[in-house]
């Protein structure tokens, strides 16, 4: 996309400082500022290349004085580091608006599927019976969608997401690629001969609003009710929630975490990569597990920032740790 310095002031409500016909229609770090690129100053210690950047345009704060010439157009705005995450989410958008097209090469669609306005479904993409979709969502190629599935408003579905049926997706949620929502989760009963019985999971998986979802991240279905996940969650890729989970709003997950069955994670938690959590455990709102952390008992506190396998309080882990790496070296 292109975009002017004029325009990028009234989007961002800032003020040009230079030619306001300059153009961009690439993005760069500062440090890689070519003719062409926007980029935008917000920490102080990369103020040096301020004064070396050949980018057209530049994001500054109002209150920032030059010390030395400057060669890009400057765009003063309020915040340059909110203002540039405004204008990604921006142009993100512009990329992703639906182009209200069903591929010639997808599935026949059921009578009983219900599309809103302005649905894009990829190649070789299967949607059910009695699905309903809404406005703008787009479904890329490849794609499965489950008989009896609701998937509301706003959604991107990435190539090679499989729902199962019966799931419930809510609004501007995002699926990346390989994403699995729905599939059974890993129940077993042991039998007296020492082989396993499989029990049958005949519940879903519900899903608020503005969710997104990493790359081959699995959500098993309930047994019996619903696994859910909140609104605003965030989950890295190759992440595993387990049958039954449930995940507090605004909780974010990074990649390879795993969440066993039937544990619920309160809102605003964050767990690092490659977290542990055991099931049946219930893990106060605003925990913070630290990366690689494994928790096997209920966090009733809040506000707790937890490290270890055990996961303990991350400042006792690491008078543990520095006491047990001395013994270690007498």
């Amino acid at each position: 996309m292109e975009y002017t310095a004029k325009f990028l002031a009234q989007l961002l409500k800032g003020t040009v400082e230079g030619d306001e016909n300059a153009k961009a229609t690439k993005f760069a770090k500062i440090e890689h500022g070519k003719p062409g690129a926007l980029s935008f100053f917000a920490n102080p210690k990369y103020e040096e290349y301020v004064y070396t950047s050949q980018a057209s345009i530049l994001l500054v704060d109002k209150t920032f004085v030059p010390k030395q010439p400057v060669t890009p157009t400057l765009v003063r705005v309020d915040n340059a580091y909110t203002a540039v995450a405004e204008l990604l989410k921006y142009t993100s958008a512009q990329k992703k608006k639906a182009r209200g097209y069903r591929s010639l090469l997808s599935r026949w669609f059921p009578f009983s599927t219900k599309f809103g306005k302005k649905v894009y479904v990829g190649a070789f993409s299967y949607v059910g019976r009695r699905v309903k979709i809404g406005d703008n969502t787009v479904i890329h190629e490849h794609v499965t969608i489950g008989d009896d599935t609701v998937i509301g408003r706003g959604c991107i579905l990435y190539p090679g997401v499989h729902i199962f049926p019966g799931m419930v997706i809510g609004d501007n949620v995002i699926l990346h690629a390989g994403c699995i929502i729905g599939d059974d989760g890993f129940g077993n009963a042991p039998q007296p001969d020492g082989s396993w019985e499989k029990i049958e999971h005949l519940g879903n998986v519900v899903i608020g609003n503005d969710v997104e979802i990493g790359s081959n991240t699995t959500v098993d279905r309930a047994q019996m009710e619903s696994t859910i996940i909140g609104n605003g969650v965030r989950i890295d890729n190759l992440c595993m929630i387990a049958h039954n989970v449930i995940i507090g709003d605004h909780t974010v997950m990074a990649a390879q975490t795993g969440i066993a069955g039937s544990t619920e994670i309160g809102k605003y938690c964050i767990l690092a990569g490659q977290v542990g959590i055991a099931g049946h455990l219930k893990i106060a709102d605003h925990t913070t597990i630290l990366a690689q952390g494994g928790v096997s008992g209920n966090v009733r506190k809040e506000n707790q920032v937890l490290l270890g396998s055990p996961a303990i309080d991350a400042k006792l882990y690491m008078k543990a740790y520095a006491l047990f790496k001395r013994a270690a070296e007498q």
